[in-house]
């Protein structure tokens, strides 16, 4: 009965009802980088219920990320953020399991990490990783939500799904690699809206309704608020 009035208000939904409700509660997600993005991403799917997070960052809580990254405190500054985000989500639901991995994704442990989950979900402020990510997706099969920010605009899509990976929006991996930092200039509402746009995407995949953007890139310039919706 706890659960139940815990989640009545999207379970209200007819989209969700208790059926998808109990998909979302099987549902193990992977999600890399519990920063900007990250922060909507976990704070969502944790309290929405998901069954199982992966939560994998290799860096500690600084005070200047703190306008955007919402998980952290100003008393958790020199932290490492798995554990800080790992004991707010449990304070948050404490039904959902959360794995906390305080180091990086790469290419030597992927396979392992990826093939303990349904779904991987970007929350990465880097190329390389997500070409990783997108390559052992494609490689086992698995969906990956993915989502990026620059500034005042950003993208999400779900590859790996369809015909599409990372790959199909930067083919050139060296040459999108040798390119210069794109910057830090990010004001904090903007991976909260992209990030809470692939919370969103998981929870569709997980829970099996509406149009997932598979094959599809969602862009939006939040300071227009024009945005679109690219068929790849």
């Amino acid at each position: 009965m706890e659960q139940t009035n815990r989640y009545n208000r999207q379970m209200m939904l007819p989209e969700i009802s208790e059926e998808g409700q109990k998909k979302i509660r099987a549902a193990k997600v992977l999600l890399v980088g519990v920063g900007g993005l990250g922060s909507p991403i976990a704070t969502y799917l944790v309290g929405a219920g998901i069954g199982r997070i992966g939560i994998i960052d290799d860096d500690v809580v600084d005070v200047t990320n703190l306008h955007r990254q919402v998980l952290y405190t100003e008393k958790e500054a020199g932290l490492p953020k798995v554990e800080c985000a790992k004991r707010r989500l449990q304070a948050l639901n404490s039904e959902v399991e959360i794995d906390a991995y305080p180091y990086r994704l790469t290419k030597e442990n992927a396979h392992e990490l990826i093939s303990r989950y349904d779904i991987v979900v970007d929350g990465m402020d880097n190329f390389a990783t997500r070409y990783i990510v997108s390559d052992e997706c494609q490689l086992q099969g698995k969906p990956y939500v993915y989502g990026a920010i620059r500034g005042l605009d950003g993208q999400v899509a779900v590859l790996c799904k369809g015909h599409t990976t990372y790959r199909s929006l930067l083919p050139d991996e060296e040459a999108t690699l040798s390119m210069p930092h794109p910057g830090k200039a990010v004001l904090g509402t903007t991976p909260a809206v992209l990030g809470s746009v692939e919370a969103c995407q998981v929870l569709m995949l997980a829970a099996e309704f509406g149009e997932p953007l598979i094959d599809k890139l969602w862009t939006v310039d939040l300071s227009t608020m024009m945005s679109y919706v690219i068929d790849m």
